[in-house]
This record gives structure tokens, C-alpha cells and sequence, in this order.
């Protein structure tokens, strides 16, 4: 069957603040009104915007495909005016651009219920005790049977062309309701946390939370020790007979970092950033790698939560250096100090770590990414 899918964001969103109306605004690298159109992946979409809001519309949602529809005064005007923009259809889901993060298993459940039922909304028990009052608490309402009511809302065309056409009651904000007066059967399935919506500016902190996923990943690496050459560890200098030799100035510490957080973004290794056949990153600075590791996880959304570094030698000792470390590291991933964690190890003189003839050392990166419902 086919199901077409309207989208309601011609609000202004101003209780969300911001320069733009909420629905313009970006939520883990994209608008939120872009999220809420790739939720609908390969369903032909429509969306209601308000009248001026063209050019905002055109820089959220860039080259996708969809329809857009100039709404009205009230939400309902804006419902009515889309359903009429796609003129027919066999389903229809009328969603509010504002609840962007939309699992596909809600999707699911609501298409199920129309087999039976000529509408379906998702709804969360009301866990909270509810109670009257303004200023002063009154009494309680039993909760008992009371649900909160999200969207998408899907419904048969013509039974939610009937509902909006035909109504005589006063502003409504729910088209489920307007179905359920014109006497259609609404069917209620299970909705999802993640479609709670954006209303205020602590909204999009809470939605940033549930878009991203954790990931971690693993770094190593090891560099040789020579005489002559300046030994810089952990992003510091540190005095000692010998230095680690390499292509740039071959910190091991934050080499192995910058492998571990290039893997949380599957972006390959350093070597494949910073090619050691490339003149110039001779002598380079590494600092100069993490940062460029730090950037591709901050282009997409994400955040670097915790790094954990173990450094593997006999000499020098790390112990009266770990705290600068630590403060560096952070200061190049732009992160607090109690997000870094460097320990320290030896091999009981075995190997070439325990012969003095080198450094290795592994870190492990957990980083929160936005990921694709």
C-alpha cells in the first residue's frame, strides 16, 4: 500500500531559542528537520512550513527529495493544507518535525495497526504522579489509563481527509483526536523515549544524549630509541640520553591515541592521514595528528568521552610525567583532565622494551557518535 508521509514544521519553535525556529536548528550535525525527513527513508515526504521559512528549509534539508507546502495559522490549517497538497494517497503519516529521532520499530507497529484499524498513534504510559494546582498543589488525578500521545500518526487517507474536512470543534493540535470525533476506530501502539519532543533550549541537550551511540577503539605503536634524537612523550618533552626516532617527532603516546580515535570514526590509521613518504611532515609535531583526529569526530557530532593510554618501557619513568601528560592530552583533544587516563608498564626486561631499545604503547578511545535509527 501506499503511504505518504506529511511533516509538520511550521512552528516558530520560539520557547526552544536560537537564532532560527527549532526545526532549522542542528542536532548532531545536521538540522533537526533533516533528521526527521531520513527517518522516512524511501517514502515520498511532504513538508509544512511556514510562509517565508523557504530559504531555511532549502539549507536543512540540502538535496533531499521531498515536497514543501506553505501552512496555515493554526496547526490544523497546516495538517489540512498538506493532506491537501498530496491530494491522494492510501496511508498517511503525519508526523511533528520537532520529535526527529524516530525509531524504525515504531514505524513498524503503527503500518501493523492499520491492517485493522483506520488510525494508530504511538503513546508512552504516564509514569509521573499528576495532580491540579497552579501555585499551590491540589489533588491528584488517578493515572490509571492516562497515556502520552507522540507522533507519527498514521491513518487511512480518506479517514483523516474526512476528520480534518469535516471539523466543527475549536483549535485542535492532535490529529487523532480529530479522527477518533469523526468516529474512526484509533488504534494505540507502544511509542519510544526517543520521540519525546524539542520544545526548550535543555531539549536539544536531552536529544543530543539519545542520538549518540558509544564506540571505542584500539591504538598502538612503537618507535625506536636512539641517541641524539629529543624524546617527546604524551605530547611533552621530556629530558632523557636518548629519543624516539621517526618520520615526524615520533610520539608514540599520542600516535597510538590518534589510531584509536581515527578508529571510533572508521577514518583508517595515521599512516593513511600523515604518509610517511610526505616530506612534509618531517619532524612534525603530533600534536598536530591528534588534533586532526579530534576534528573528524567533532565534524560528526560527536563527543571524545575517555581515553585510556598505557606507555610500555623500562625508561624513562612516566610517573613524575603523567600528570603534564594528562593536562596535554586533554588540552589538545579539548576535553577535561579527568577524561584522560595514562599508565605505565614494563615488560620485566624482556623484548626490546626491556632492552632499552624502544617505546611502545596502546590506547583506548570511547568516543559518542551520532548513529542512524
Amino acid at each position: 500500500m501506499e503511504t505518504v508521509v506529511l511533516i509538520v514544521a511550521a512552528g516558530r519553535g520560539e520557547r526552544a531559542g536560537g537564532d532560527v525556529p527549532k526545526q532549522y536548528a542542528m542536532l548532531g550535525g545536521k538540522a533537526v528537520l533533516a533528521h526527521a525527513v531520513d527517518a522516512f527513508a524511501g517514502m515520498p515526504v511532504f513538508v509544512v512550513i511556514a510562509e517565508g521559512q523557504e530559504g531555511l528549509a532549502e539549507v536543512a534539508l540540502g538535496s533531499r527529495a521531498v515536497t514543501l507546502v506553505t501552512g496555515g495559522a493554526e496547526r490544523q490549517d497546516s495538517v489540512r493544507l498538506g493532506l491537501d497538497a498530496i491530494g491522494k494517497a492510501e496511508r498517511v503519516l503525519i508526523h511533528d518535525a520537532a520529535r526527529c529521532l524516530l525509531p524504525w520499530s515504531v514505524l513498524e507497529r503503527l503500518l501493523a495497526a492499520l491492517e485493522t484499524h483506520d488510525g494508530a498513534v504511538p503513546v508512552l504510559p504516564v509514569a509521573d504522579t499528576i495532580a491540579r494546582g497552579d501555585a499551590v498543589l491540589g489533588e491528584t488525578v488517578d493515572r490509571a489509563g492516562l497515556h502520552r500521545v507522540q507522533t507519527p500518526q498514521a491513518f487511512r487517507f480518506d479517514a483523516v481527509m474526512t476528520a480534518h474536512h469535516n471539523w466543527q470543534g475549536g483549535a485542535a493540535t492532535d490529529d487523532a483526536q480529530m479522527a477518533r470525533a469523526a468516529g474512526f476506530n484509533i488504534k494505540m501502539v507502544e511509542g519510544d523515549a526517543m520521540l519525546e519532543k524539542i520544545t526548550r533550549p535543555e531539549d536539544f541537550i536531552a536529544a543530543a544524549n539519545r542520538l549518540l551511540v558509544s564506540r571505542s577503539a584500539s591504538g598502538f605503536d612503537v618507535h625506536r630509541l636512539e641517541a641524539g634524537e629529543e624524546l617527546w612523550l604524551g605530547g611533552i618533552k621530556i629530558q632523557h640520553d636518548k629519543g624516539l626516532s621517526g618520520h615526524s617527532d615520533a610520539d608514540v603516546a599520542l600516535h597510538a591515541i590518534t589510531d584509536a580515535v581515527l578508529g571510533c570514526v572508521g577514518a583508517g590509521d595515521i599512516g593513511s592521514h600523515f604518509p610517511p613518504s610526505n616530506a612534509q611532515w618531517l619532524g612534525a609535531s603530533s600534536d598536530r595528528f591528534l588534533d586532526h583526529a579530534r576534528g573528524l569526530v567533532m565534524a560528526k557530532g560527536g563527543v571524545i568521552d575517555f581515553i585510556d593510554l598505557t606507555i610500555i618501557c623500562e625508561a624513562p619513568k612516566i610517573g613524575p610525567h603523567r600528570e603534564a601528560m594528562r593536562a596535554r592530552i586533554a588540552e589538545i583533544l579539548q576535553v577535561p583532565p579527568s577524561r584522560i587516563s595514562v599508565k605505565a608498564t614494563t615488560t620485566e626486561r624482556l623484548g626490546f622494551t626491556g632492552r632499552g631499545e624502544g617505546i611502545a604503547a596502546q590506547a583506548i578511545a570511547t568516543v559518542r557518535l551520532p548513529e542512524e535509527l
